[in-house]
């Protein structure tokens, strides 16, 4: 879908659908106003019959007003409260996508620039709404024998004022690309493990460095990892007959002598459990446990996209975690790429077995910072639920740059503790570090294990086991997050 931007009066534009607000107690807009008088009162007129309350999200269908050169015009409840938050603003823009994905034309016109968003300026309040009309797009039927059928709208326009139209513009475009870089994360998140396995993973990347000249990928096969010494990382993957795959991505749009930051995402691309087997109720969705290696590569096209002035390095350690005679055991020890020992009492904590050597081989490049991301821990899902990602890292200006990168996107995560204590959980009789802590504080124990490969750079560590996907039902399926706090926090260091 384009998003255009333009600084005209709403009545002047010819259009299919003009959408304009409507307050609570059925208060017209300044735009709702102008059309209103207009077209002889045709709007006060039918609210008058009360049709419409004008509740956050309600909307009513106009066909044909007198003196106006829009075939219809959309009116949406925009409630009673002076500033809006983010979730109703969003909860508008939702209602109105749905109206208009139900209609013939193939354009409409937004006049809604008169909304107030609490804590937003104009480019704040665009990001917001242009990403939930992109994002409220997205489709993944390529399974399907019966597809969806096109849709007729192609095109939406977004009214604003001359003095605002450049950051109008701004916020668009950068809403633009992040929400291409959500869909990319959902459609890998989506595909059925079959398809989307380490080597598939491989090709993408390779792909994508097709695609964008700058990029530079290398694939590391699982002789390599070997070599290399990534003993925890290759033990997960040896039960599978998928072999592992190290993906090494590297963007290169800042100055040579700056540092590059560095993204190493979990993709663990189909979860049984290993030997430790997980229950078989629900375990189709352990495809998605490869969320934070999507997550990266949307969060690398989206830059790549917008052509960012910063070095990036992405990591992603990828591998099927299979019971087999070859899988690994409870109980064996094996030995990361840092050196340290690792004693596996449970195979099912896998993840932090391939970032931990994956955050080693992320200290040649010298990096400003690291992000892992990681649909770790059934814990963080109890800790936080759906909505919020769990943040946990080693840097205080770090996890406060995160922070507000998420509060800024609408995407946001709650920091949790790492303190010295939770460290003996891990203590092993046998090896240098137990794979887990046992039942209490499982999202922290997870992060306190990651720590122990990340003291020689800044780091956070991001455990989206909550928010990377929607559980269960019809509803189910990849979010795309969190593609928008990402970006949000590289958008900040760019600067752009």
């Amino acid at each position: 879908m384009e998003l255009v931007v333009k600084s005209v009066s709403p009545e002047t534009l010819k259009t299919a659908t003009l959408v304009v607000a409507i307050g609570e107690g059925r208060k017209l807009g300044v735009a709702a106003k102008q059309l209103d008088e207009l077209s002889g009162g045709a709007i006060s007129a039918v609210l008058k019959r009360g049709d419409l309350a004008g509740k956050v999200g309600q909307s009513l269908l106009l066909q044909s007003l007198p003196n106006l050169k829009a075939d219809r015009v959309l009116l949406v409840g925009v409630g009673q409260d002076a500033e809006l938050g983010d979730r109703p603003f969003r909860k508008i823009i939702s209602a109105i996508l749905t109206t208009l994905k139900g209609l013939g034309g193939s354009d409409a016109a937004l006049a809604l620039d008169e909304i107030v968003v609490k804590g937003r300026d104009s480019y704040g309040k665009t990001r917001l709404l242009a990403e939930s009309l992109v994002d409220g797009g997205y489709t993944f039927d390529q399974f399907k024998s019966q597809k969806a059928e096109p849709r007729a709208l192609k095109k939406i326009t977004l009214l604003t004022i001359k003095a605002a139209q450049a950051e109008v513009e701004r916020a668009v475009t950068h809403a633009t690309a992040i929400a291409n870089g959500m869909s990319f994360t959902r459609d890998l998140g989506n595909l059925p493990p079959n398809i989307c396995h380490p080597t598939f993973l491989g090709e993408q990347a390779k792909a994508l460095g097709k695609e964008f000249k700058g990029l530079k990928v290398e694939v590391l096969d699982e002789k390599k990892i070997k070599e290399l010494g990534m003993g925890s990382f290759y033990a997960v993957g040896q039960g599978s007959d998928q072999p592992p795959r190290l993906i090494v991505m590297q963007y290169n749009g800042g100055k040579k002598s700056e540092k590059p930051y560095a993204l190493v995402g979990k993709g663990i691309t189909f979860d049984t459990g290993g030997i430790s087997l997980k229950p078989g109720l629900g375990m189709d969705e352990m495809k998605y446990d490869m969320g934070g290696a999507a997550s990266v590569f949307g969060t690398l096209r989206a830059v790549l996209e917008l052509k960012l002035p910063i070095n990036l390095v992405c990591i992603l350690a990828c591998a099927e975690n299979m019971p087999s005679g070859g899988a690994t055991r409870p109980g064996d020890i094996v030995t990361t790429l840092s050196g340290q020992t690792v004693e596996i009492l449970n195979t099912d904590a896998e993840g932090r077995l391939v970032l931990c050597d994956a955050l080693t081989y992320a200290e040649r490049f010298k990096p400003q910072a690291v992000i892992d991301i990681a649909t770790l821990t059934g814990a963080c899902v109890v800790a936080l639920g759906a909505h919020t990602s769990g943040l946990l890292g080693n840097n205080d200006e770090l996890i406060e740059q995160l922070l507000s990168a998420g509060k800024a996107a609408d995407d946001r995560a709650w920091q949790l503790p790492l303190f010295d204590e939770y460290q003996e959980q891990l203590d092993s009789p046998f090896a240098d570090i137990a794979n887990i802590g046992g039942p209490k504080a499982g999202t922290i124990t997870a992060a306190c294990f990651l720590s122990r490969f990340a003291k020689n750079f800044n780091w956070a560590h991001l455990d989206i086991a909550g928010t990377a996907w929607t559980s269960g039902g019809k509803d189910k399926g990849a979010t795309g997050r969190p593609v928008p706090l990402l970006t949000q926090y590289l958008l900040d260091r760019a600067k752009a």
